[in-house]
């Protein structure tokens, strides 16, 4: 667990540099302590040596790709330890996303850049926990979530907007808030996003 005053490590991989720069800014304005690998191989050597608390990476890079670096990664995985893998990238296809998610990535982020979406991302895989760790007690209320509110909250943690989880759940806008603050309700959260972290470190939901 990390310490209350604690800057969550984020390591950059990213080709692009005024994009890199572009991010790193931007977390660091937002409390997390970024640091740049200018390319996959780059990238691989830091995860190695830094041990960062996540890492988020760009996918279409030259000599070694995002998919790559996460192959090797997973090669090394018993050496290093095992740590949260955000992919934000342009190559928004059903098809590279598959491929990326079934390497092992946590989260497939297609660019442009929504910050916000972005930051809830990183907070929420840093807020997990292992499901034989020790779990942060629930208020009453929340052991009475129903299927659907899970399943909402579910989809939050992973980023997705109210109209983006109407259209994967088929159902109304307003029925996902709806059920959303019900959930925020039981869990004594002040907002979705809270509960849906509080819900992931909780086991409520997996992420």
């Amino acid at each position: 667990m990390r310490r209350k005053n604690h800057r969550a490590k984020i390591l950059c991989i990213e080709d692009d540099r005024e994009t890199a720069a572009l991010i790193a800014e931007e977390l660091v304005d937002r409390g997390f302590d970024v640091s740049i690998a200018h390319s996959g191989e780059e990238g691989l050597l830091a995860s190695i040596r830094a041990t960062p608390d996540l890492i988020r990476c760009d996918v279409g890079m030259p000599t070694m790709t995002g998919f790559e670096v996460l192959e090797r990664l997973n090669e090394i995985t018993p050496k290093i330890g095992r740590f949260p893998f955000v992919f934000l990238t342009a190559l928004a296809d059903r098809e590279s996303e598959l491929k990326g998610r079934e390497l092992g990535a946590n989260d497939y982020v297609a660019k442009p850049i929504d910050f916000d979406r972005l930051d809830f991302i990183i907070r929420a895989r840093l807020a997990d926990v292992p499901r034989t760790g020790t779990l942060p007690k629930l208020p009453k209320a929340a052991l009475q979530l129903r299927e659907r509110e899970i399943e909402v909250l579910t989809w939050v943690a992973r980023g997705n907007t109210s109209a983006e989880i109407a259209t994967k759940l088929r159902l109304t806008k307003r029925t996902v808030d709806f059920h959303a603050d019900n959930a925020r309700i039981k869990l004594g959260a002040a907002t979705r996003t809270e509960a849906a972290i509080k819900a992931a470190r909780t086991g409520l939901i997996n992420p």
